[in-house]
């Protein structure tokens, strides 16, 4: 006979699952991972409710034409906990990440538009310094927030701070950013090391200790672009790896353009601190969500000068080439591991780490 008490018997009623099966009736946590889920939600219930031809671009921003200027408009919600962390906060986030989406239509933000969702109870203090921290990163980003909202819900229907933000910013002539315009042969370059958010997010949260502080890289891409589209307009596509990393955004571009992605494993730009804290946990870096990171699809004719000029700016300078576009396994990313071999880099099906953006 069993000597299991009923305090030995596990209760799993509020365990929840990693990776959920796609067959949900209710929403989980994995539909606002930026993976699998993410899109299925975007395809089957926000696309055919909504319509339109400006939305079918499912890009970061939609680029659009308004009394002959050429706008890209973008909206981002942020529900990241802590709302402050190393290297940033909720309101460094909301700039940037908006900053970041329309940068990689190849727009310079103008203005924002910032909406507050707060918790009753919350500290007026805690507000006031989100609210300053997103006032300061808008200005540093050359962007003005020109209007916004405010709400309150009822104490224990939020985590103290939601904020939505909008933006519009201006596309310049000649330059056509889309995953449509990548073809076999494309130079695929990061603009830096990777999965550094994520794991700055997930050290506070929990409590871990890595060894070494490793702070998110929170920043505003717009001013590296125009670096890169000086030295040519004839980028083909940008994405900023957030949610999902480099895994969902090399996936989202393979499919989209009907080409294949060959990474080199070994080109992979990740710190010793997020290598051994990914191995500790568990994790692949590739899934681990950056805020201030951009991978580019480039003609080879133009890499190794898109690639200096990258190298030159203060937020490009470990940019490097990861691999190409090919012909072969179209829609699909894999990655020549170091022994030689090959590996399918899968898009996500939710997140590794919620709430993180």
């Amino acid at each position: 006979m069993s000597s299991e008490t009923a305090t030995d018997v596990l209760d799993i009623t509020g365990w929840t699952c990693p990776a959920p099966l796609r067959d949900q009736p209710r929403i989980v946590m994995g539909h606002g991972g930026g993976g699998t889920l993410s899109a299925e939600l975007v395809q089957h219930v926000f696309a055919p409710a909504y319509g339109g031809k400006a939305l079918a671009q499912l890009g970061d921003a939609a680029a659009l034409t308004l009394g002959g200027a050429r706008l890209a408009f973008s909206t981002d919600s942020f529900v990241v906990r802590p709302l402050f962390f190393p290297g940033g906060s909720i309101g460094d986030l909301a700039v940037n990440g908006t900053v970041n989406d329309l940068a990689m239509s190849g727009a310079r933000a103008a203005y924002l538009s910032c909406g507050f969702i707060l918790e009753e109870g919350v500290e007026t203090r805690t507000v006031s310094r989100v609210a300053e921290a997103l006032g300061a990163a808008a200005r540093a980003a050359g962007v003005e927030v020109a209007t916004g909202d405010t709400k309150v819900v009822e104490a224990g229907h939020g985590d103290g701070v939601y904020i939505n933000t909008a933006g519009i910013g201006l596309i310049p002539d000649g330059v056509d950013l889309r995953p449509q315009r990548v073809v076999p042969g494309d130079v695929v370059i990061v603009s830096g090391t990777i999965g550094v958010h994520g794991i700055a997010i997930m050290s506070v949260r929990e409590g871990l200790e890595f060894g070494v502080e490793i702070e998110s890289d929170c920043a505003a891409l717009g001013s590296l672009v125009e670096a890169m589209l000086a030295v040519t307009p004839d980028l083909h596509v940008l994405r900023d790896p957030t949610r999902g990393g480099l895994a969902a955004s090399l996936n989202e571009i393979a499919s989209a353009s009907g080409t294949g992605v060959v990474l080199t494993e070994r080109a992979l730009p990740v710190p010793a601190a997020v290598a051994g804290a990914c191995a500790m946990l568990g994790l692949d870096p590739m899934y681990v969500a950056n805020e201030g990171k951009l991978v580019a699809f480039v003609p080879r004719e133009h890499a190794d000068a898109v690639l200096e000029a990258m190298r030159a700016h203060p937020l490009g300078r470990e940019s490097r080439i990861i691999g190409e576009a090919v012909a072969e396994h179209p829609g699909m990313v894999v990655a020549r591991t170091a022994l030689g071999g090959t590996r399918v880099v899968d898009m996500p099906l939710g997140e590794q780490l919620p709430r993180i953006c």
